[in-house]
């Protein structure tokens, strides 16, 4: 009568698989799973391993394709400015030569914004390591023990050579740049720090200047940074080199001087020389009126060898002359011998100013690529060797005629005002011309410019300033330099 029922599955699964499998997406899971899963019964440790395949699944597929942010990068446009500060200057010098020499430092170091050590062999003998007005005095570590085996050479290059690896190794902080010179280098510490400001202190480089002589490069290399001129090495490059120098000090024992050695080490790291013209090394010997008269585009970074050349100035010896440079890029250091040509069209005249030094005025017109060669005032730094000597730049012949020669008036004096500087320059006559010669009126010149302010941008694409000659009389008259316009042209005819 009453049909029996068919006996119910009472598993407390067996509602919960079928909701389950609705719930689940059967594309996010593979197929043999689910066949698996549908068909056997779930505890709950099988809910925990689904639940964990899911989530799997979901970083695998989702978070593969999500963003991700990009790395931080840092602007080089959020470093701070390079100052004084972070150069290091490190002076190769002796006990015999430093208490002669250390005159040349004194012009450019301050004690309050310059850091500077100066290498000697030994002690001087009754000075101590530390004057207030001098670098301190660092007395270098025994070298004996590499070898040298150049001929007629002197072993204290390679203590000088190491004088990079002793600097560094001093850990002192927040630096740059390491710039090294010799101690009657004379460098211009305002126009060094503009200058290394165009580079990235943190990538190698190795910054300088080779020889204004052929045949002296031809000796060592076009490629190295002559160590008299001075060069620089950015802070990273420095304390890799400090490392590997003794092995390279130890391999290039043949090699004469320490510049040589530095510059054979920096090569093996693979890093070349990135020229600055304003280093000088001077391997010249009598006038350095030519080679400074014109000056290339860029600051004035080094002086060297001006106890061998003639005082810059006439009736001053090097000391006066040089404190008489100083003057002048005290005041405005990157203009200090910025070449600027004029033209007075109404008396046909030319003016090639140096500035801060002196004034060549040339009668008639002098076309501008003819005035920007270097006249040969000097004489080769090979005695002996004056007729077949070649240099480094365009030479144009300094007349032996006095009469054909320039007229030249060399700087007097610097005077700051509000609006601008102006400087004056006085007459210098070499040799007697007894031609008729409109220039022997005049006496003095003076010239008027606003201190010059460059930017990095403006210093990695220079462009020669313009000048102004203003009405004057017979004995003295005026000039300014400027800024020049856009499509302006320097040319007697424009």
């Amino acid at each position: 009568m009453f049909r029996r029922k068919k006996k119910e599955n009472t598993s407390p699964h067996s509602s919960t698989i079928p909701n389950l499998a609705r719930r689940i997406p059967l594309t996010t899971m593979p197929i043999n799973f689910l066949r698996t899963s549908i068909l056997l019964p779930l505890n709950f440790k099988s809910f925990l391993l689904i639940l964990s395949l899911l989530l799997n699944l979901y970083l695998l597929f989702y978070r593969r394709h999500s963003f991700v942010p990009p790395p931080i990068v840092i602007s080089r446009d959020t470093v701070s400015t390079t100052t004084r500060r972070h150069l290091v200057f490190a002076i190769a010098s002796s006990s015999l030569s430093w208490p002669k020499r250390r005159s040349y430092v004194r012009h450019w170091f301050s004690p309050n914004s310059t850091r500077a050590f100066a290498f000697l062999d030994a002690p001087v003998a009754n000075e101590s390591s530390f004057l207030p007005d001098m670098p301190q005095v660092v007395v270098s570590a025994d070298t004996s023990k590499f070898p040298y085996t150049f001929k007629r050479g002197l072993r204290s290059a390679i203590r000088v050579a190491r004088v990079v690896k002793e600097v560094v190794d001093r850990n002192e902080p927040d630096v740059r740049w390491y710039v090294f010179g010799d101690d009657d280098t004379v460098f211009f510490v305002d126009n060094l720090v503009k200058t290394l400001s165009k580079y990235d202190h943190d990538r190698w480089f190795y910054i300088g200047s080779n020889s204004e002589s052929y045949e002296q490069n031809v000796k060592n290399s076009f490629q190295m940074a002559f160590g008299g001129g001075g060069f620089a090495i950015s802070h990273s490059l420095a304390k890799v080199l400090s490392r590997v120098l003794d092995s390279c000090l130890r391999r290039y024992s043949h090699l004469y001087g320490s510049d040589a050695r530095i510059y054979s080490c920096v090569a093996e790291l693979g890093i070349g020389l990135t020229y600055e013209p304003g280093f000088h090394q001077v391997d010249l010997r009598g006038a350095l009126l030519g080679l400074l008269a014109a000056h290339p585009l860029s600051p004035l970074l080094s002086l060297h060898h001006l106890d061998i050349v003639e005082p810059l100035f006439p009736r001053m010896n090097n000391t006066q002359a040089l404190e008489h440079l100083f003057t002048a890029a005290n005041v405005d250091p990157h203009r200090i011998l910025q070449q600027a040509v004029c033209y007075d069209r109404s008396n046909a005249l030319t003016f090639s100013v140096s500035w801060g030094f002196a004034i060549q005025v040339f009668q008639g017109n002098e076309f501008l690529p003819d005035i920007l060669p270097v006249q040969r005032t000097f004489t080769p730094w090979n005695r002996g060797r004056i007729a077949d000597a070649h240099f480094m730049f365009n030479l144009r012949d300094y007349p032996k005629d006095p009469c054909r020669r320039p007229t030249v008036f060399f700087l007097k004096s610097v005077t700051t005002t509000r609006k601008g500087i102006w400087t004056n320059y006085t007459g210098h006559v070499v040799g007697h011309c007894f031609e008729s010669n409109p220039m022997k009126q005049l006496k003095q010149i003076g010239v008027f410019a606003r201190k010059l302010e460059l930017d990095i941008e403006q210093m990695k694409a220079p462009r020669r300033q313009c000048c102004d000659v203003l009405p004057n009389s017979e004995e003295s008259m005026n000039i300014h330099i400027r800024q020049c316009g856009t499509n302006e042209l320097i040319s007697m005819d424009h």
